[in-house]
């Protein structure tokens, strides 16, 4: 039985060896089962970049297009005192009649310079030199213009809020005893209303600049401190905890290398709290940007705020429309504002380290 296995095995070695080798030329046959695999492999990975693509961008897509067909359908069917209420269409229309207002009012202005040049240079040439003059234009603001002056002021408003919530943020979050003398300063501010700060600072600023041509308008002033004291409580809230939640260790190991307080300060303390800075100016900038609206339409200090009262003052047939435009641009617009500060902080906290 031994020897009749053996010779089995020798004839199909045999076999085996006088049988052609395959070609390179020779096609790869692909069983079916081995086809069914690589779908099986291929299919979720197809799928996993469906759902990317559809929760990245189809689905919000399909819900602004469902928000602009909610909106066209039932826009018609609310009455006001200005008639119907404007649906998608009309605002962008009046969007579009706002930059034509810009466009005008520039060349309006591009024509009164070239006037006075012209003037100027007759005056001149005529050797009456005292008559020249250099008066400039101060023609009505345009939207493009409130919203440049919006900008301005909520930069400028956020910018000291930054610089006075941070500093007292990490001071709070190193000395319990400092957190704890500050806290309930912090807590009964925090809730105060911009209406409520601004005819305080309004009394302020008219009391202390006094000076007929200051540096900086009042009422740009005015606005931009009534935005800093709105909005420097997130940031202080949110340095505080991030400068008070660092590991003890990492504090115990700048002791032991003798670190002096700037390079505590700038090397242990800044880097690990830096998330928690930004997460509060990110909501310091949004809440700064909420006020200023607010403010500049209470005190008709210039800016977006004053163009939706004016419009509301206004009463035109157009005047709804016009004010719905400014609304989708203060979304727009603090939306923007968000993401600058998103890739901010990711532009300072990439490489970071501790």
């Amino acid at each position: 039985m031994a020897t009749a296995y053996a010779d089995a095995k020798l004839d199909r070695e045999e076999a085996a060896a006088a049988a052609p080798a395959p070609s390179a030329n020779t096609a790869t046959t692909v069983s079916p089962d081995s086809a069914g695999e690589a779908r099986a492999v291929k299919a979720p990975f197809l799928a996993g970049k469906g759902a990317k693509l559809l929760k990245g961008f189809g689905a919000p897509v399909l819900g602004i297009l469902v928000f602009l067909g909610l909106w066209a359908v039932l826009a018609p069917q609310v009455d006001t005192s200005l008639g119907a209420l404007p649906g998608p269409v009309e605002v962008a229309g009046q969007g579009v009649a706002l930059y034509e207002e810009w466009t005008a009012a520039n060349e309006v202005e591009a024509q009164f310079y070239a006037d006075q040049d012209a003037r100027n240079a007759a005056y001149i040439e005529a050797g009456t030199p005292e008559r020249v003059t250099d008066f400039d234009y101060n023609g009505p603001p345009t939207f493009l213009d409130q919203i440049i002056t919006s900008l301005q002021t909520v930069a400028l408003g956020f910018f000291l809020a930054t610089a006075l919530a941070v500093p007292i943020g990490l001071v709070c979050g190193l000395s319990p005893v400092v957190n704890a003398a500050i806290n309930p300063l912090v807590q009964i501010m925090k809730p105060v209303s911009p209406l409520a700060w601004l005819p305080i600072v309004t009394m302020v600023i008219s009391a202390v600049v006094s000076s007929a041509d200051p540096l900086l308008p009042k009422a740009f002033i005015i606005s931009a401190l009534v935005v800093m004291l709105c909005s420097l409580w997130p940031t202080l809230i949110n340095t505080a905890v991030g400068t008070s939640s660092i590991d003890k260790d990492l504090l115990n190991v700048g002791r032991v290398l003798k670190l002096g307080w700037f390079a505590k300060l700038t090397r242990l303390v800044l880097p690990a709290s830096l998330p928690y800075i930004f997460t509060g100016m990110r909501l310091s900038l949004g809440v700064g940007w909420m006020v200023l609206i607010a403010a500049e339409m209470l005190a008709q200090n210039p800016g977006l705020g004053k163009f939706v009262w004016d419009e509301f003052q206004n009463g035109s047939s157009q005047s709804l429309a016009r004010i719905m435009f400014a609304v989708v641009v203060i979304g727009f617009i603090g939306f923007g504002l968000d993401r600058i500060m998103m890739a901010l902080q990711t532009l300072v906290s990439k490489n970071r380290t501790v």
